[in-house]
């Protein structure tokens, strides 16, 4: 077994057919489909991830996006350029058979972020946060089967990206009025809008990428989340005194080891994460077929350049892991 390398999913520059082939290039162990917030507010996470929702309509307003009775130009522009990202994606993709991730933000981190029709965050309305977290599960779950239809011999994963659920735990997302905080959300609750996505995406796994400190590890993978997308510089005592024994019943570890707001070599990065993982005292046997070595958040702010080099030294680096875990 060798430790694999991927991207977490945002990309510099406007065009897709060049990401998406350097995707392939640069991660052949997991290629992934690239978000391209260069392109504008239909283009950045919680824009794109509008054009999955089932059902919901949604309008771009000064605040940001928010949810309506009907569709406006900005959601209807998200909807055709994911179209138009599948496409590209099916022609480049032909003859490839192995894993590939997409990616979306996750239900927390929309319902922190999106407002409701009279205002306030859609985090305020328990109603409303049923609402658009069975709506997202129901997006990937079509977006899933599309894919699944167009190009029979991908092994799907689908990522959610969640920089916010740390927030949302911790009663500190600011209200509209920026005067207070929205109250945290009871655990069962983020629990089971986890469990219903994964639920209704079936055998393919679910992951999950936050690049913030306090991810709920435990929680998270009772809930039915197969991998976690974390920054090693985030994670504490704490986090790893969860993450041994998860990694022991099957979760798999996306590690961000290389900052990206540094430049190091790969064995600089190997070596940053082996000095944590040996103190786990795992079987080097288990984190070579578990561990997944990331960037710690995604490149949109790199250079074209400078994010082909990031994912080719987190590639060299699992190379070198993999080697240094057998010794």
């Amino acid at each position: 077994m060798t430790v694999l390398s991927t991207g977490i999913g945002s990309w510099p520059g406007t065009d897709m057919a060049d990401a998406i082939s350097i995707a392939f290039a640069e991660c052949p162990d997991l290629p992934y489909l690239p978000e391209l917030p260069g392109r504008g507010p239909h283009a950045q996470l919680v824009g794109r991830s509008t054009a999955l929702l089932a059902g919901l309509s949604v309008d771009l307003q000064p605040a940001g996006w928010r949810l309506t009775d009907g569709s406006s130009r900005e959601h209807r522009a998200a909807r055709s350029m994911l179209r138009s990202d599948l496409d590209v994606l099916e022609e480049l993709a032909q003859g490839y058979a192995g894993r590939f991730k997409l990616s979306a933000a996750g239900p927390w981190t929309l319902a922190a972020t999106m407002e409701r029709p009279r205002g306030d965050r859609v985090l305020a309305d328990s109603g409303a946060r049923r609402d658009l977290g069975q709506s997202l599960a129901q997006g990937l779950a079509d977006l899933v089967g599309e894919l699944s239809r167009r190009l029979p011999d991908l092994e799907l994963v689908v990522q959610v990206d969640e920089p916010l659920l740390p927030a949302v735990l911790g009663g500190e997302v600011a209200t509209a009025s920026g005067f207070s905080r929205h109250r945290s959300v009871d655990l069962p609750e983020v629990a089971g809008v986890y469990s219903e996505l994964a639920e209704r995406l079936g055998t393919v796994p679910l992951w999950l990428h936050c690049c913030a400190a306090g991810a709920p590890i435990a929680l998270l993978h009772e809930a039915g989340v197969r991998a976690l997308a974390l920054d090693l510089d985030q994670l504490g005592s704490a986090d790893w005194d969860l993450l041994g024994p998860a990694l022991e019943q099957g979760l798999v570890l996306g590690l961000g080891a290389l900052p990206t707001n540094q430049t190091l070599s790969a064995d600089e990065v190997a070596r940053r994460a082996l000095v944590t993982l040996r103190a786990l005292g795992l079987d080097p046997a288990l984190l070579q077929a578990q561990l997944v070595l990331t960037p710690a958040c995604g490149l949109a702010g790199a250079t074209a350049a400078g994010a082909v080099q990031t994912l080719r030294t987190v590639r060299q680096a699992a190379t070198t892991l993999t080697e240094q875990l057998a010794d």
